[in-house]
Formats: structure tokens, sequence, C-alpha cells
């Protein structure tokens, strides 16, 4: 070290040497988004110290973005929540009272339990982003509820159940593109706080090799903007522009017919009958088969018959009717001019010829720059082929075409679109990660048959194909507070956790006493409506009670919404519990390998909190639910960890698929071992298993693929079908609302019944969009979270925080002049449901017709142990209080769900709004009162030492 003589002789600080980072690396899961990557935390004298990425991952091979590394400070958050508490203030004061976790388990009990023995339904237990669902789901058919769910339906179950009901498997955690060949991609409507990491790597991999990248979002931030190509799409159009990409292809012959006459529905046989109960069905024989025309016999035949080539065209009369292939129709419906692009450019604010241009270099990249790699493969109907071939365009979407109440029929174009290229499945194309693809016929259907005392019927969750799988009682009335998988959203795969406490307040279709929430920020940015929600929080009935009587929430920190329950379970920070990643769920595959990963306690709280899934452990042993007790009735699992270890969904199948068998040798299959949560940590938190070089491609119709995924248990037999790109169960729908069958949907239901739900993919203008007086509410107005922030947790976040402490107004150039803004100046945003205030700024890479801003970065005042006058409070806004989960009225005396109808997904980016210049300066508006904070308010620096 300098001496003190060498400092004052220099005049500068004596060099100092590294510091000592760690003494131990314990490498586990990151949760700063719902990336899952492999990080590795170093620990110093048995403190967090330091986070990297682990470089041995299969998700991010040790890249780590902002949020990641930041985890250190959500693990030091002054916002933890520290023990058990019941409220003793109002609901929204955030006045608590720390109790024992004993008491807090009585008063859950003393809540539940009459409502298990009585009246399950009465219980509505919803999760947000916990990655348990395969847990928390069992515990709610154990309970005997109906109304369970998670956050898809908030988030992209329009994604998520379009891509399962059109090929088995849609994008993110259901597949990636096959980085390494493609050569063209395209981006739709993705934000960069998903898969952030991996998208990175891929991102990276082809800006090396030459690859062209084109993004198409209203707003180029994050990925857009280093695209090569920025289509600055006009929101809610992306499905007319999709459809207009098929149609040039149509047009141009540049589609892959043996693709499609191999692994699609594009020969099965449609009746085109002009009305009747078999109209728009498929032609099968004695044993539900559909039926296709031979091309080289002419005859009729099974569509999975070997050696069977499908015809694609022509017509076959059966029983007086006429039968056309699929195909046919589709061709042409979309060879129609309202596709043409010169009839969709202006909607779309994007020019004919460039729609051209872009669908031409599609159709050149795809079938001129071909891959053909030299491997044998067999497949489902046991022909052998020697090569597999590869069309190098790939594609990924996310929820800026999700988010739309017509988002259901546009992701099933892009679907499509993807098919007719024949770039599913193949070299340079989009790829499925295990345990996808999965058709919807293999997963089961929602389930809502509950009695006292009992556990419910089936899963929640499901995959309808028909009207006979909706919850509707006889006379056609919801069985669900949600509404989920009634005529109202017939698709609702995810459920409707926006529409829970809606409905809870209004008593329909029938009210609850309890509600049950866990990491779900539903008095703030997860809500549609958020300053109504928090009055139907806090609405009391005639008597003073409180409308909904009971809220139950767990959380890790003080949030918005804790200050709204009645009692709080706390929850640990994720370096101090256990996760399961799993198989079961939403796993951390690559498309050439099943994986599946865990968290740990690296260290133990000092605090009085406890792992939510482990707090359920033993409310269901203290409620004897089954499946949580012995035989005895002792508590089965002591803990989720012990949970993850011992159970098993089927013979040989847990929670965790890697390290199996009593001596941890097993994979996918095997008796429960032991140890197994040792193993994961001995090998970095995860496990793999890579697919064969036979299976790695053609997955849903290749015998090596399915035989190994019988092999390790994703299946108990082969599963092989072809796409679908006709959707028969939509028509099943439609012919119930055109007044066929058993089961028929209200009058009211009819019409929109049969408009949307189309068999093809079909565009509508969006519902508050067309409702809506374009003069009034000229501008579109979206919200898209940013790459180091996601969802609420972020902005508390003391490094995150310098990053981004205010969310910004951002309007695009000719709107900033026209309203003549400067910098520093505030905004009104109105929209037909409420006004904010804002501060604005201008940017120049977005549609002209959009305005947008960051989500989850304002914050109430008084939550996240945040100061009342902090940033995030007076001057962070959020633009879910312009948004409602109804329509206007439109003058037919009902109030319509802003919502798609297929599926009920949220359609927060179809909102209309006006802007205006305000007065100068803050606060933001609406200025809610503030609440009180039950872990006070957090230091003014947060820093290593001996506040930890």
């Amino acid at each position: 070290m300098a001496s003190s003589n060498q400092t004052k002789s220099t005049g500068k600080a004596p060099a100092r040497p590294s510091p000592h980072v760690s003494d131990e690396i314990r490498k586990t899961t990151c949760y700063m988004c719902a990336c899952r990557c492999g990080i590795n935390v170093h620990m110093q004298d048995g403190k967090v110290k330091y986070i990297e990425g682990n470089k041995d991952h299969p998700v991010n091979k040790g890249v780590l973005c902002a949020k990641g590394s930041a985890g250190i400070m959500q693990h030091y958050a002054p916002s933890r929540l520290r023990a058990p508490m019941k409220r003793v203030g109002p609901r929204g004061s955030g006045q608590f009272e720390e109790i024992s976790w004993d008491e807090a388990y009585t008063l859950a009990e003393s809540w539940l339990r009459p409502l298990r023995e009585n009246a399950p339904e009465k219980l509505a237990f919803f999760t947000g982003r916990d990655q348990s669902q395969s847990f928390t789901s069992l515990w709610a058919q154990a309970f005997g509820t109906p109304n369970y769910a998670a956050h898809g339906g908030f988030c992209s179950v329009n994604m998520a159940a379009a891509g399962i009901y059109t090929m088995g498997g849609a994008f993110w955690e259901f597949g990636q593109p096959d980085w390494d060949r493609t050569k063209m991609f395209m981006i739709f409507g993705v934000a960069e706080d998903h898969d952030s990491n991996p998208i990175k790597i891929g991102i990276g991999k082809l800006k090396a090799r030459g690859a062209r990248i084109v993004g198409v979002n209203p707003v180029r931030s994050g990925y857009n903007a280093v695209a090569d190509d920025w289509v600055g799409i006009t929101p809610g159009t992306d499905g007319l522009f999709i459809m207009a990409l098929i149609h040039e292809l149509l047009n141009a012959g540049r589609i892959d017919l043996n693709y499609l006459t191999r692994y699609t529905n594009a020969g099965f046989l449609v009746n085109c009958a002009e009305a009747g109960p078999n109209k728009g069905l498929f032609l099968r024989d004695d044993n539900g088969k559909a039926q296709v025309i031979d091309r080289v016999t002419g005859k009729l035949s099974g569509y999975d018959a070997k050696g069977v080539q499908p015809k694609l065209t022509g017509h076959h009369r059966h029983a007086g009717e006429t039968y056309r292939p699929a195909f046919e129709l589709l061709a042409e419906q979309y060879m129609s001019k309202d596709y043409a692009p010169d009839a969709v450019a202006e909607r779309c604010g994007i020019p004919a010829s460039r729609i051209k241009a872009l669908a031409a270099d599609l159709a050149r990249v795809a079938f001129e720059e071909e891959i053909v790699i030299d491997q044998p493969w067999t497949d489902w109907k046991g022909e052998k082929h020697a090569q597999m071939i590869g069309r190098p365009v790939s594609f990924h979407a996310m929820r800026g075409i999700s988010a739309h109440s017509n988002g259901f029929q546009t992701c099933r174009a892009l679907h499509i679109l993807q098919i007719l290229l024949g770039s599913v499945e193949v070299p340079g194309g989009f790829r499925f990660k295990p345990p996808y693809p999965k058709p919807p016929e293999a997963h089961p259907k929602p389930h809502a048959g509950y009695k006292a005392g009992q556990p419910l019927d089936g899963p929640h969750l499901g995959y309808p194909m028909g009207p006979e799988h909706l919850l509707i009682d006889e006379n056609g009335t919801p069985k669900r507070i949600d509404k989920a998988f009634s005529w109202e959203n017939p698709f609702s795969a995810h459920g409707l956790m926006h529409m829970v406490i809606s409905n809870a307040h209004a008593g329909v279709p029938y009210k609850i006493d309890t509600l049950f929430m866990y990491m779900a920020n539903m008095a703030w940015n997860s809500s549609m409506n958020t300053s109504s929600v928090i009055d139907m929080l806090t609405d009391t009935d005639e008597n003073g009670d409180y409308v909904i009587p009971h809220i139950i929430y767990s959380d890790a920190y003080s949030s918005e919404t804790v200050a709204y329950a009645d009692l709080i379970l706390p929850d640990t920070t994720y370096l101090e519990r256990h996760d399961c990643i799993s198989l079961l769920d939403r796993p951390i595959c690559e498309a050439d390998a099943a994986a599946d990963a865990i968290r740990w306690p690296v260290v133990e709280p000092d605090r009085n909190v406890k792992g939510f899934q482990s707090a359920l452990c033993d409310l269901g042993a203290r409620l004897g639910l089954p499946g949580f007790v012995n035989e005895d009735g002792s508590q089965k699992y002591a803990d989720y960890a012990d949970y993850i270890v011992s159970h098993e969904r089927r013979k040989g199948v847990g929670p965790l698929a890697g390290f199996r068998g009593e001596d941890g040798t097993s994979e996918g299959r095997g008796a429960p071992n032991p140890k197994q949560l040792e193993k994961y940590i001995e090998n970095g938190g995860f496990w793999a298993s890579h697919l064969p070089e036979e299976a790695q491609f053609y997955k849903p119709w290749n015998q090596a693929y399915q035989d190994w995924a019988v092999k390790i248990g994703l299946f108990d037999a082969p599963a092989p079908y072809v796409f679908n790109l006709y959707l028969e169960p939509m028509r099943k729908m439609q012919l119930a609302a055109e007044g066929h069958g058993d089961r028929q949907p209200p009058e009211h239901l009819r019409a929109r019944m049969i408009e949307t739900m189309t068999p093809l993919p079909h565009w509508y203008a969006p519902f508050e969009q067309s409702q809506v007086a374009e003069e009034d509410y000229p501008l579109h107005a979206l919200t898209q979270r940013p790459m180091h922030m996601y969802h609420s947790w972020g902005s508390q976040n003391a490094w995150l925080r310098q990053i981004t402490g205010v969310n910004k107004l951002f309007i695009p150039g000719p709107l900033w002049d026209e309203h003549g803004f400067s910098e520093g100046d505030w905004a009104y945003v109105t929209s037909p449901h409420g006004r904010i205030k804002a501060p604005v700024a201008r940017m120049d890479g977005v549609n002209g017709k959009t305005i947008w801003t960051w989500n989850a970065i304002g914050k109430k005042r008084g939550a996240w142990a945040l100061s009342e006058d902090a940033q995030e409070a007076t001057q962070g806004f959020l633009m879910n209080h312009l948004i409602n989960e109804l329509l206007p009225p439109k003058g037919d005396g009902l109030r319509w769900a802003n919502s798609d109808p297929v599926t009920g997904q949220a359609a927060w980016f179809d909102l209309r709004v006006r802007i205006e210049k305000a007065p100068e300066g803050g606060p933001s508006e609406p200025a809610l009162a503030a609440q009180e904070s039950p872990v006070g308010t957090g230091p003014k620096n947060v820093s290593y030492g001996e506040d930890f």
C-alpha cells in the first residue's frame, strides 16, 4: 500500500487492490424476470455480496441483464415484509399489526374451513408470476374451488391459446427461433422484459452472420431499435398486415405445398353446405377420423394412413353435401382483394409497396436459401426420409399483438403464415421446446365440478374442443367467478385474473367470501382500471361490511396491494426459498433439450417469513386437503422442498425430471430421490437432457422424438398430430351461435360469436377502437416494460431506480410540434374512462398515431418503503387509470367486456385517448392518498455494510 508520504508527494489517492469479492459461490436461478437465467451468487461472511451469470447454464450461458445483476438490491430491499400481519385500520390505510404464523394460519383457517365444508366456490384463489402453477393449481383443486388461475389472462393468453390450438405450441416458453441457422427474423409486438438474455444472445448471433432482423412494433425501442428494418405499425392492425403477407404469398404461389400436405389439416374435407348442423365441420369416418382425398387413388382415406397424399383442391360429394379441402377455403379467403396490400396499407400505416417487398423477401429466403441437413429420420407413418429440409425464416411475438380484442385471430394468422412457409420445426425456422409440442387434444379439459367438502372434479384450466366443454350450468350461467370457459370467452385457457375483483364486487355470476392472491399487484399495475379496483376493494355494503369480506394476500414486499388485504402471509425473496421450474409447468427447456431448474435458499431469511408454497403446505394440512395429509391426518409435506422431492404426479413422474431414482441416475422417469435437490445444487441448479440428432426437428411427426419423449416421461405414448390451419372447435362454437346443438349462447352473444369465432382467422377492428369516436379520441396509447424492469418490483430496486426513476409519456414528433410541447412540459391524457397527468418527452421512433410509456415505474405514495415524495410517486404514472375492463356503453343496455371474445385476454392495448397541454410541474395525477408503510421508509442510501 502506498505510504502517506507518497500520497502527499503525488497529490493522488493511493492505489487500492481489488476487494475480496467472495469466499463462496452458490449457483441458483434468477427471478428478476421470468427468463429463469442461471446465476452465481457470491457469498462473503454468509451474506450475498455479488451476482453474476452462470456460464454453464443452458438459458443464458453467463449473460446477465441489469435486472439480474441488481438482484442483490431486491434481496436487501427495505420494503421486504418481516412477519405475518393482520389489518387493524381501514382497507387501503396500510395499518397492520404483526402476528405469529400460528395466529395467521388460525385466522386463515377460520375463513377457509367453512367455505370448503359448505361452499368452496366462495374462495377465489389467483396467483401472479409465481412459476409454480402446477403446485398452486393442485392446492386449489384439493380445496375444491373452481376459481383458480394465474396471471396469463392479463398477459398473453391469446398468444398461448392461439399457438396451442394451431400448432401445439407458441412463442417464448413454448419454442424459439433456430438462432444458429435462421436468415430472416421477424419480431411482432415484442418488448424487452421477457426472455431478454436468450433473445439478446440470439440477436448477437444473427448480427454476426449478417442475417436480417425486421421489427414490427408501433414503438422503436430495444430489439426494434437494433433491427435492420423497423415497421412502425398502427396498434391493433398486426393481423391485417399478416394477412396481407399471406395474400401475397398465395398469389405468388410461394408456399410449401409438400409441408402443408404432410403435416397440416390442409387436406381435411370441410362441409360446405349453405346451412345445417354439419356446415363447416370435417368429414369423418365411423371412428371419427378426419377424411382426405388421396391424390393417387382419388378415393377417401383417413388423413394419417401410410402413403396417402391428400389433395388440397377439388370437391367431394357425400350424403348429398359438398366437401372441399380446408386449404382451398383458406386460399379463397386470403386471396380476396380485401387482404391485398393496397387495401390494408392505410389502416396499418405501412405503404403497400413495403408489404409486398417484405412478402417477397420472406419467400426468397424461405425457398431460395433453403437449408438441407443430411440427417435421416423416420416419420410417424413409418416413412423414411434421407434429409431434413429447412426454411430459414423465423418469427417471434409477444403481448404487443396479443393484448388486443382481436389478438387471438392475429396470433393464429401469424402461425398460419409460419406454416404456409413451412418454417415450423425445421432447420432455420421456429423450433418447439420440450415438453411442447402438444396439440389441444393432449391437454386436459377445464373443470368446475365442485361439491362441499370434496376436491374439484379435475384440473381448473384446459382447452375446450366444443360447447360441451364449457363451464356453465343448465341455465348457461358461468360456474367460475371470472366467467372463464363461458359463452363470453370460451377458450380462456389461462383464466381471467383481471376480471375477478370486478365480478366479485358486482356479485356476478355470484358473490365470494374470500379472495386469496399471491404476488398479483391487483391494486396497481396488474389491473386494467386501477382507480376503480381500489374503490371495489374498499367498498362496503348497506351494513358497512366490505363487499368482498376477506382478502388474504402473500407477497415478499410492501406493494400497493398489501394495504388492501386483511391478512398478509409474508413471502421470502427469491434467494431465500425453494422453487421448482418444472416440466409440469413452465420449464427452462431449449429446442434441443429438455431441462428444468430449481431455486434454493442460498441464504436463510433473517425475518419471520416463509415461502408461499411452504405456507400452502401448512394450510393444506390444517384444512385436511387431500394430497396434503397422510392417511392418519398428519401433514404430508413438511415444506415445498419436501413436496418437490416427494410428490409424484403419476408414477415415476414428479416436479423435477433430473436425477430421479433412488441412486439419482434416472432421467425423466424414476422413483423419488431423497437427495434430488442436492444433486441439482451440485449441477449448478439445473438438469438437461439433449435430444438425439435424428429427433431434433419435425418433432410432432418424428418417430425418434416421440419415442424419446415417452422415454423421459413427457408422454405416456407417442402422440403425433397435424397442425390446424382450419380450427374446427371454433366452427363448433359458431354452429351453437347459429342455433345448432344442445348448448347455445344467449341471444345477445350470438352475432358476436358468429363474427369473431371463425375457423380461419380474419381481421376485425379492436372493439374499443371501433366503438370510440376517432375525432374525440384520435390517439392510441400503449405501455410496455423496459428491459431493466419487470412488473412492479423493479422500480423499488436501489440500482434500477438509478436507471429509470421516472417514466415519461413519449410523443411522436409531429404530434409534439402540433401541441407546442417543450422539454419539461406536462400533459393531460384523457380516455373514455378517466384522465391522467404526466410528464412528456419527444420520441421520433414511434407510430405517428401512438403515445406510450414504460409500465410500472409509477408508484402509489407510501408503498414499497419509498418516501411519500419519491419521484416514482410524484412524477411516475400509470396508464392503467385510463383503461377499463368494460367497454364504453354503446346504447344496447349492456356493458361488454374489454377483452378478446375468444379467450378473455385483457385488451389493454386497445386504449384510445386524446392529449392536451397541462400546467407545468407535478405531481402526476391521479394523486391518490398515501398508504402507511408497515415496514417504514427505507434509508436514503442503500449500501453493503451494517445496514444488512
